[in-house]
Order: C-alpha cells, then structure tokens, then sequence
C-alpha cells in the first residue's frame, strides 16, 4: 500500500512532512520546524506520531519537537548528535533503517551544516534533503565547503530522476529570479518560472519538486553544465569553482 504523503506548512516559510502507512498505522515526521501545525494535521488525520527524522540541527528544523515527540523514535544524524535534540537512533551514511514499513537510506549531505544529513526512500520515491538540495537551490555554506556540498549534490543527482524531492523551505520564486539572472533566455527556466508563479499565486507550495527538473533547471545542480559555465564565464573551469562562484553570487543577489 502506498504511503500517504502531507506537505505541512510551518513558521513564515518552512516545510515538515508527515508519511502515513495505513496498514501499520505508523506516522512519520521529518523536521519539526514548530509544532502547532503539525499537531493540528496529525490530530485532523486521527494519525499518532511514531517517527521522526531530523535532518540537521538548526533551530527552524528541530524547535517544534518538545511538543510532538510523545513516545515517537527520534532519529537524527550520529556526527551531529551533539547538537541536536536527544536522539532514540543516530544513524550515519550507508545506515538503511526502516520508517512506516519502507526503507530508508542515509545520506551525508554536509554542505549547509557539518552533519546534515537526507532521507531516501528509494521504494517509495522520496528524498527527504532540507537545506542541501532545495528546490531550484541549495543552503547556503554556514559550514562546509564549496567541495563538500558540490559532492553531496552530485550523490542527491544520482536518485533516480523520478525521485520527489522533499526540501525544508519555500525559496522557490527568489532561487528562480536568481537562475534567470544567470541565464535570462533559458528556455527551461522561463517554462518553470511560470509555473511556479501559478502555483505561488494559488496559494500551493512548490515544494516538493522532482529530481528530473531540479536537474534540468536549478543552477546548483548544473555547475558541470557547458550551457551554465558559458553563461557565468567560466567555461573551462572545474566544476567545483563553478559551483562556488554561483554560491557566491546567490548570496549576493
């Protein structure tokens, strides 16, 4: 039976998300920016909580845990567990656990933070990566290097393309109008640019995304792009100081 999957909107601009197996009645959690509402789609739902995975330990990802964890496992990244919230299981790359009946891989996707970490459920077509690859973005570095995030990138682009991407933050509209600053006559940006109007003037995340279109459209994922390195001016550079320089420059729009 597939999993039910609920966007939860939180703080001014965050995303949690909640997975239900209904033949086993166990309820996931993935980040808990803050708990009222998430609280108040579980209690909607009738769904009690038994699950939930940090990704990494900044404050808008773990503050609203105090009030929803109950008796849930609390599973969260072993290098980071010094800074997170009390831990019940601390995984590490290469760990495989299982959560609602699925399994689930580890992946270390330092960059954002040292210790970030993704959730994949390749079974059920979802990876879970916060503020490592976001949609049409990337976290900025407070932590790891240029190299570091451009490797975690590059194991998030080798999912199968079809793979949901579950990012931790509403930051579509200005990582697109900072793509198109890079490439104003993409035609692909300009495509998903008017979707992602459409949805944000519904009202409608666009979070999650597919892998399939983060790979055509989101600059950070296509420092090794030609099209890319030409339209910065670096077209023989490596694709780490590719990388860096569009980092740099996000930060500066």
């Amino acid at each position: 039976m597939p999993l039910t999957f609920v966007t939860v909107p939180c703080l001014k601009d965050n995303y949690a998300f909640l997975l239900h197996n209904d033949e086993t009645d166990e309820t996931a959690l993935i980040d808990a920016p803050e708990a009222g509402p998430i609280k108040a789609e579980l209690d909607k739902r009738g769904w009690h909580l038994t699950d939930v995975l940090l990704t990494h330990h900044h404050w808008d990802h773990v503050d609203g845990l105090d009030g929803l964890r109950g008796d849930a496992r609390v599973i969260g990244a072993k290098s980071d567990a010094s800074r997170l919230p009390p831990l019940d299981l601390e995984v590490s790359e290469g760990d495989e656990i299982t959560v609602c009946g699925e399994p689930v891989e580890i992946l270390d996707v330092s960059g954002h933070t040292l210790g970030h970490i993704a959730f994949v459920m390749r079974g059920a077509g979802y990876a879970f990566t916060a503020d490592s690859l976001m949609a049409m973005g990337c976290g900025r570095l407070f932590e790891g290097t240029p190299a570091q995030m451009w490797d975690s990138l590059l194991k998030l682009r080798a999912l199968p393309p079809q793979t949901v991407v579950c990012s931790g933050h509403e930051y579509t509209t200005n990582n697109m109008a900072f793509a198109l600053s890079l490439e104003p006559d993409n035609a692909k940006l300009i495509s998903r640019k008017s979707q992602i109007d459409a949805a944000r003037d519904k009202g409608v995340p666009t979070v999650p995304s597919t892998l399939a279109v983060e790979m055509e459209t989101n600059p950070f994922l296509r420092a090794d792009d030609p099209a890319l390195k030409q339209a910065i001016g670096l077209p023989d550079a490596d694709p780490v100081d590719v990388f860096a320089e569009v980092r740099k420059r996000k930060d500066n729009f």
